[in-house]
């Protein structure tokens, strides 16, 4: 039976350690290494080692009696939390570190929300039992009272806990009929539907609690991979030098070398362990393996019968990248756009300015990027201090107009613009009639429609939760061409926003804020003055917990603040919930300053021809000229 499992944690709660004692366990290696003494298998590369954190998901792969199992470390920092994400969806079991020192910090609750939503089976192991100031007790307490369903293991089966998670069990337990095949057997059903986790505790350093961790991992897990149809998923891009490495999950099926995955052929298959791979001829369902010769397959993508993943954790800060000014932009770019394939949430642009911009999670990740950049291109790089993420939509439905047709050329597009429903973004459909336009150029439109980001105009943000409708169109037959439907596209789109009432959008936090019940008063008032707002405070013993919506531009710095005032003891969880409009609109735009009258990648105005010579209509003026609307 083939189990992947990812290992989750936040930040120094002994996570790497933990997955190194799996692997010496199981006779993979041969010591166990030690964040701090800089290495471990896992902890790979040189600003890993030097800063002794994971930053980058990794994977080894180990056997425990008939079971074979692929381990995915994942990164505890949140600035990484995206490369964390991505690997939740080819695990079949999640294991959570917590340290019984700090027990559940900010990061542990996103992580497992994260599971959660994708219904990913979780085992909790409470790490640093043999610390001094460590409380086991006082951890499983708060593991069950924050998510619930939890049943500490300690070197036994739980009897009379499992009982309670099935009439089966609970029959047998007043029976005394102590059978643990069949606890074991309900328990893992249990498990398997994310009713009910585990809990085990230990010391990942001091080597405690490992083997029993082991064997009730091997007990309480089951997988079921189907080798039929073809499907699976593509987890991770790394590109070793120039070589692209697709990581991808077989979910079902087989693939062997020289088979085609998509419309290119597989010419290597590698199974990794930490630094070293070996090549395999034949990857089957529940492997994790990476492939060479595929160039197209991305980040979240999907073959087969699987269905696209889609992604929760967003960037929602902006830098601009400085470097020398005798480079050519466009190399930097293609630099940048390598690294945005490895880790998608980068958000790389490129504008008419020759400026090159990336999203980022945070602080941190930039100081990594510093660094990695030098040491993966050969030059290097600053960047400007982040800015936050803003977006447009609209109010009002609209009808865009977009007409290009400079000599011997010729598409034309209407469109109707609609505001759509809050975090659905962009969604198409198609009322045009084939006597109009034919599918294959209105499936071009879509595809235009989708193929890069539109720019707002009122601060040339992203335009978000718009509903496009292909009303009609028009083309010829000899003279439309490749590019034509794409610029008359987003001619129509920007003409439809220039006619449209435009609403700016910023990134709001969901904010948990558990503080002593005498901060109270101070805290709400803040909440109001950063223009958040709050619900009722829930009083938990001495404390109180409050559950807030801040726009992220005002609450970002805001734990400092918070520490400040509770002398340490308040404690600040914040999510990235989506975004709503912006509390200062005018403020935003001013300090943007975005021509949209210069920005030449999203023009507004339509090109006609006439005597053999094209000319440009502005945009008030265009619906005027349409050749559909006649």
């Amino acid at each position: 039976m083939k189990k992947t499992i990812g290992i989750f944690a936040h930040v120094d709660a002994g996570k790497t350690t933990f997955s190194e004692q799996l692997l010496f366990h199981t006779d993979m290696i041969r010591s166990v290494g030690r964040v701090d003494h800089k290495n471990t298998l896992l902890d790979t590369h040189d600003i890993e080692k030097r800063r002794g954190i994971t930053i980058f998901s990794d994977q080894a792969y180990f056997k425990y009696k008939e079971d074979d199992y692929y381990l995915i470390d994942t990164p505890g920092h949140v600035d990484f939390s995206a490369e964390m994400e991505r690997s939740i969806g080819i695990i079949d079991y999640a294991i959570i570190i917590i340290s019984a020192i700090d027990g559940i910090q900010s990061h542990t609750e996103t992580v497992y929300e994260l599971l959660e939503k994708a219904r990913k089976p979780i085992f909790f192991f409470i790490n640093k039992v043999d610390a001094s100031h460590a409380d086991v007790t006082q951890v499983i307490s708060e593991l069950d009272h924050t998510f619930g369903n939890c049943v500490f293991f300690d070197k036994k089966l739980p009897y009379e806990a499992l009982a309670e998670y099935s009439e089966v069990l609970m029959e047998a337990y007043f029976e005394e009929r102590f059978e643990d095949k069949l606890y074991i057997s309900e328990t893992k059903r249990e498990v398997k539907k994310c009713q009910l986790r585990p809990v085990l505790s230990g010391s990942a350093l001091k080597d405690i609690g490992i083997d029993y961790f082991l064997e009730v991992l091997h007990q309480l897990t089951v997988t079921d991979y189907p080798n039929e149809i073809l499907s699976g998923v593509v987890y991770k891009i790394k590109y070793d030098n120039k070589l692209r490495q697709t990581f991808i999950k077989l979910n079902s099926g087989m693939l062997s070398v020289r088979d085609i995955l998509g419309d290119e052929k597989v010419t290597e298959i590698r199974r990794y362990f930490g630094t070293k791979f070996e090549t395999v001829q034949t990857v089957y369902a529940g492997d994790v393996c990476a492939v060479i010769g595929i160039q197209n397959l991305k980040v979240g993508d999907t073959f087969g019968t699987d269905q696209i993943i889609s992604f929760e954790m967003h960037p929602t800060l902006k830098t601009k990248v400085e470097f020398d000014k005798c480079m050519n932009p466009k190399d930097v770019y293609r630099d940048m756009k390598m690294l945005e394939e490895e880790d998608p949430s980068l958000l790389v642009e490129y504008s008419s300015k020759k400026e090159i911009t990336l999203g980022i999670m945070g602080i941190i990740q930039l100081e990594i990027l510093e660094e990695v950049i030098p040491a993966r291109f050969g030059y290097q790089v600053k960047f400007e201090d982040p800015k936050i993420i803003y977006k447009e939509t609209i109010k009002d439905t609209v009808i865009g107009c977009g007409h290009f047709e400079p000599l011997k050329h010729y598409a034309e597009v209407i469109l109707k613009l609609e505001p759509n429903k809050k975090g659905d973004g962009i969604t198409f459909e198609s009322k045009c009639s084939t006597d109009h336009l034919h599918v294959g150029h209105q499936n071009l439109v879509k595809h235009h429609v989708f193929e890069k980001l539109h720019r707002g105009i009122l601060t040339g943000s992203e335009i978000t939760d718009l509903k496009i409708t292909l009303m009609t169109g028009r083309g010829h037959n000899k003279h439309t061409s490749g590019g034509d439907f794409r610029e008359a596209t987003i001619r129509a789109i920007r003409q439809g926003l220039e006619q449209a009432e435009n609403i700016l959008l910023e990134p709001i936090y969901q904010a948990i804020i558990k503080i002593p019940f005498t901060d109270m008063g101070k805290v709400m008032t803040d909440i109001t003055t950063l223009n958040g707002t709050a619900e009722p405070p829930i009083q938990d013993g001495e404390f109180v917990i409050i559950k807030a919506f801040v726009p992220v531009a005002t609450f970002k710095d805001y734990n400092m603040r918070l520490s400040n005032i509770t002398s340490g003891r308040g404690r600040l969880r914040l999510k990235v919930i989506g975004y709503d409009i912006c509390h200062n609109p005018e403020d935003v735009i001013e300090s943007i300053a975005y021509d949209k009258i210069t920005d030449d990648e999203y023009p507004s105005s339509s090109i006609f021809c006439a005597k053999g010579k094209g000319y440009t209509i502005p945009w008030n003026e265009a619906k005027n000229h349409m050749h559909c609307i006649k």
